[in-house]
């Protein structure tokens, strides 16, 4: 792995909560669980918690239950469908119940629901993107986060439609970074969702994705300096996954399989979807890009089990069973905020900056997030992990705080 300053890693951009308070990514846990179904358990007492905190968390996490309906493909015409160009491109499921594992030092220590369930994770699927593209740096295919990201791109044959404004139509290869505007985004810009970058991509423009009310905005509107507004935008998400498979010249399900979930021993049912559009001729061969977002379906179908083992590897920044799989100076990055959104790092690592987010969870934790909800909340300090599915996403605070009360952890506010 190439070796990289400190001062070039973690760039200008990056700090708004430094990592003085951060700890030290080794733990004391020493169980790893095994591959698939190779995973110990332990009763909430043995490991420590109150068991009737406990229930009391599972029994509020399934009466909060999300009343959208199960069948994921009905929603999303109730939902995102109605935006312009709307239409489904992906597969959905039909949901499983509310869903949810508790992990403590590796082990699991309650489960409910159907956690062998491969449903949607819809956005969650943005922070297995910013492995893939941490994976690609450090094996210096990406010099630096704050690189522009159009040397690194190659014309690409796309569908007619596709392209940066004025480059809508025909078969002419697409360089995708080359209007004024779109030369100056870095991959930093990128995983912070402050590229503002203008196009489309898959069928889908940028402005199509939760549109301004006003229609007269739409592809019209001024652009903003690259690093300087955060918009949640997935047609961006989908093109640095098209990036991303560029710099690595081969499909980033296989190398995110090769790299990290066969070495975290996932299952082998998860599977990381594209577009019916988003194909595209690479080497000679055609690949598809994976979905980063899920706006519109696709993106990563994964059960709980395997949400909670890529949670542990998050915890563990990269490391799994004495062996490291994606560097610490990268997830040292990835959960740190940004100036812009001062709340999340890299893609959906949601962050407890000043414990906003969780008021009496310690400040130093995570959580990987996606609509539904979706929601993997990671604590190092307390070598904790929650998945929940499928939950109304304003009481997943109340099962942390139960989990948290449980083991007799109450954080102080710094």
């Amino acid at each position: 792995m190439p070796g990289r300053p400190v001062h070039r890693l973690i760039g200008s951009t990056l700090f708004v909560a430094a990592l003085a308070y951060a700890p030290s990514a080794a733990t004391a846990q020493t169980y790893w669980p095994g591959t698939h179904l190779d995973w110990e358990r332990k009763a909430p007492a043995e490991a420590g918690f109150d068991p009737a905190l406990i229930r009391q968390a599972i029994q509020v996490a399934q009466a909060a239950e999300t009343q959208a309906p199960r069948d994921l493909a009905v929603n999303h015409y109730g939902t995102f469908g109605r935006e312009p160009l709307g239409e489904a491109i992906g597969p959905f499921t039909v949901r499983a119940p509310q869903t949810g594992l508790i992990v403590h030092k590796g082990y699991i220590i309650a489960e409910w629901g159907d956690p062998h369930k491969v449903d949607n994770t819809f956005s969650v699927a943005k922070s297995f993107l910013s492995t893939s593209v941490g994976l690609a740096y450090d094996r210096g295919l990406i010099g630096s986060v704050d690189d522009l990201v159009r040397p690194y791109v190659a014309p690409i044959v796309l569908a007619d439609g596709d392209g940066e404004p004025g480059d809508e139509r025909g078969k002419r290869p697409k360089l995708l970074f080359e209007s004024e505007h779109n030369r100056k985004i870095t991959w930093n810009h990128m995983l912070r969702q402050t590229s503002d970058w203008e196009g489309t991509l898959w069928g889908k423009p940028e402005w199509a994705d939760r549109p301004d009310q006003d229609r007269t905005t739409w592809g019209t509107r001024p652009r903003n300096e690259p690093g300087t507004v955060y918009e949640y935008n997935d047609v961006r998400v989908n093109l640095l996954a098209l990036a991303a498979t560029n710099v690595w010249r081969r499909p980033l399900p296989e190398v995110l399989r090769e790299y990290v979930m066969d070495p975290i021993g996932a299952s082998p049912t998860w599977r990381w979807h594209g577009y019916d559009n988003s194909w595209f001729i690479l080497d000679g061969e055609m690949v598809q890009a994976p979905s980063g977002g899920s706006h519109w379906g696709g993106g990563m179908l994964i059960n709980a089990y395997d949400q909670a083992r890529f949670g542990l590897f998050t915890l563990h920044k990269g490391m799994w069973n004495g062996k490291r799989l994606l560097s610490e100076e990268w997830f040292d990055m990835a959960t740190t905020a940004g100036k812009v959104n001062t709340g999340t790092g890299f893609m959906n690592f949601s962050l407890n900056v000043g414990q906003q987010r969780y008021a009496r969870a310690p400040e130093y934790t995570w959580t990987h997030t996606g609509a539904g909800s979706n929601l993997i909340y990671v604590d190092p300090e307390n070598e904790l992990v929650i998945v929940c599915r499928w939950i109304q996403g304003g009481q997943f605070d109340d099962v942390v705080h139960l989990v948290l009360d449980a083991m007799g952890t109450v954080a102080t506010r710094n």
